[in-house]
């Protein structure tokens, strides 16, 4: 073989070839990705219709489906704590047709179930935060309470002998609830439920004394008088509810638990593909419409870059694994 032969063949000529193929190969690629989607996405939401991840997953599915031109399936999968529905996902061809809608449900996980059949940021990789709202700690309207200071009183005279809703281990509902037990130094019996609808129900029906829910589900029920709020859980008043106080000026401070809600892909989704839905992402939640219809709601819209994304979800994994420890929260 010399310089200017490659077996046999001339050396411009077989790399004229090589570049050929190479360009041959990758075109599939290039072109799977600028023509995404080229056929249904489905977004499985591993949570019970009518809670915030079912409402605002619709909202997002509906406005990726104007954006990009094509249907965006929203499939319901609750059970097991958000673990079904994200094991399908996890299962699912890296491809960009199949997202997962989660919340910081996903990383509670991490440390509340270390056995779960999956790893957050082993098998998934991030694509887009979407939002994040403050709950509100609700009485059912026949508990003999006015405000947190008299539920505190309460508690501390009946150990255990309150109860609290959730919709399931490792929810955000469950570790608000979890956090101010072991911030206030109350015990009240965890409930948990499959979903936040069923939780919702039977503390609006009095069968459930207390509920740590999110402000835009709740709210309208507190303005009919079917509950009573307590506190919000940021650490300023809620804009849709400042007549109510926070957890942390009523007489726990320094207590704060929110709900967020993202989007992920099965590891291994071509990076083109992730990178255009956290695009569409970023416009729908930061056009000013979005901002104004999500505040009269309650809800912020939150817009990252995927490797931003990335560095808030390992936080969360970190901030939430401290407060499992201190808690002593368990999946039950």
């Amino acid at each position: 073989m010399t310089a200017a032969r490659v077996h046999g063949v001339p050396r411009r000529a077989f790399l004229a070839a090589v570049g050929a193929a190479a360009l041959a190969l990758g075109a599939p690629f290039a072109a799977s990705a600028q023509e995404y989607p080229a056929h249904p996405v489905r977004v499985i939401v591993p949570f019970a219709p009518g809670g915030p991840a079912d409402v605002y997953a619709r909202f997002i599915a509906n406005r990726l489906q104007e954006s990009l031109g094509q249907t965006f399936v929203v499939d319901n999968r609750p059970g097991a704590g958000s673990i079904i529905g994200t094991d399908a996902v996890a299962k699912s061809a890296p491809d960009g047709y199949t997202l997962l809608l989660m919340s910081n449900t996903h990383t509670v996980n991490e440390s509340l179930i270390p056995t779960k059949p999956f790893q957050l940021m082993r098998d998934f990789v991030p694509v887009a935060p979407i939002n994040y709202s403050d709950l509100v700690l609700v009485a059912r309207s026949g508990l003999p309470v006015a405000n947190l200071g008299e539920l505190l009183k309460l508690a501390k005279a009946k150990p255990g002998g309150l109860s609290y809703a959730s919709s399931g281990p490792g929810t955000p509902y469950h570790m608000a609830g979890e956090l101010f037990k072991a911030m206030a130094g109350v015990s009240i019996l965890h409930i948990p439920y499959k979903g936040s609808s069923g939780a919702r129900t039977d503390v609006l029906g009095g069968q459930v004394d207390l509920m740590f829910d999110a402000v835009p589900t709740m709210s309208e029920h507190v303005r009919a008088g079917k509950v009573k709020a307590l506190g919000t859980t940021g650490l300023t008043r809620s804009a849709v509810m400042p007549e109510v106080p926070t957890v942390d000026e009523a007489g726990v401070p320094k207590y704060e638990a929110t709900i967020w809600l993202g989007l992920m892909a099965p590891k291994g989704t071509p990076p083109a593909v992730v990178a255009r839905l956290n695009a569409e992402v970023g416009k729908i939640v930061g056009a000013p419409d979005t901002a104004k219809a999500w505040k009269a709601q309650g809800a912020t819209p939150m817009v990252m870059t995927t490797a931003e994304f990335g560095r808030y979800l390992n936080e969360d994994i970190a901030k939430w694994a401290h407060i499992v420890k201190v808690s002593g929260a368990k999946p039950e």
